[in-house]
């Protein structure tokens, strides 16, 4: 299951860890298999019922060894789940008070989970992937969101132009971030909204860039030549998020 291919296939994301199969467990995600060691048992019955567990839900135990040797972690906590995939869903949720992450062609896991991971913190409405972005349940996607892509719905749809044309559709101001951009902090902004995050080497595709509402770029005094992917996310997302009003 550590193939996402062969995963992908049944159905499943193999996940390592106290914490993240416990955030999974929590977002009521069900589980095919629990793998512990005899000094993780306890914690696995303790799972079976806080989480109403399936009956049919499969209690594997093994040695240490075994769990160091199925393990991707360099240091494995001795717990492990092969859990259902997520919906990945297709539908858009919409209020008037919206925000999204759009994320075109992110290509590394460790950026993607980070953003999927700020768009929790700042209550994204949902995180919405271009079909050339990495999988979201990339074992590294998901230990960079520390499960937090198991909380905010994160939608795979087609390509960044069919995305932003429904996202357009929608009535949600389209911004991306993009070096030709006005400084970010003389941008004002209206909801619902989406921000899209570009490709770490090409920025975002110009099929997204001629249909946005506004770009918007970091101001940088220091010497750094640019932001990660993540990084910038980040500071827009805090920025965004700080413009919203409630409902």
């Amino acid at each position: 299951m550590h193939d996402r291919k062969a995963a992908l296939r049944e159905g499943v994301v193999a996940v390592e860890g106290v914490r993240l199969c416990e955030e999974a467990l929590k977002s009521g995600l069900k589980p095919k298999i629990i793998i512990y060691t005899r000094n993780r048992k306890t914690l696995a019955s303790e799972w079976s019922e806080r989480f109403m567990l399936p009956d049919k839900t499969e209690f594997l135990a093994v040695s240490d060894d075994v769990m160091e040797s199925i393990a991707s972690t360099v240091n494995p906590q001795g717990i492990a789940a092969i859990i259902e995939a997520p919906d990945p869903g297709t539908e858009v949720p919409y209020s008037n008070n919206a925000l999204y992450l759009i994320a075109d062609g992110v290509s590394d896991p460790g950026n993607l989970g980070t953003m999927i991971r700020t768009a929790d913190a700042f209550d994204f409405t949902a995180v919405i992937l271009s079909k050339e972005t990495v999988d979201p349940f990339n074992e590294k996607a998901i230990r960079a969101s520390m499960g937090s892509c198991f909380h905010v719905p994160v939608i795979q749809g087609g390509t960044i132009g069919e995305i932003c044309l429904i996202i357009k559709q929608m009535g949600v101001q389209l911004i991306a971030s993009h070096l030709a951009g006005k400084a970010l902090e003389s941008a004002r902004f209206k909801f619902p909204a989406a921000l899209v995050i570009g490709n770490e080497a090409r920025g975002v595709g110009e099929d997204c860039v001629s249909q946005c509402d506004m770009m918007v770029k970091i101001m940088m005094p220091g010497a750094a030549e640019s932001l990660n992917a993540a990084s910038a996310c980040a500071i827009l997302s805090y920025v965004l998020s700080g413009s919203r009003t409630e409902d």
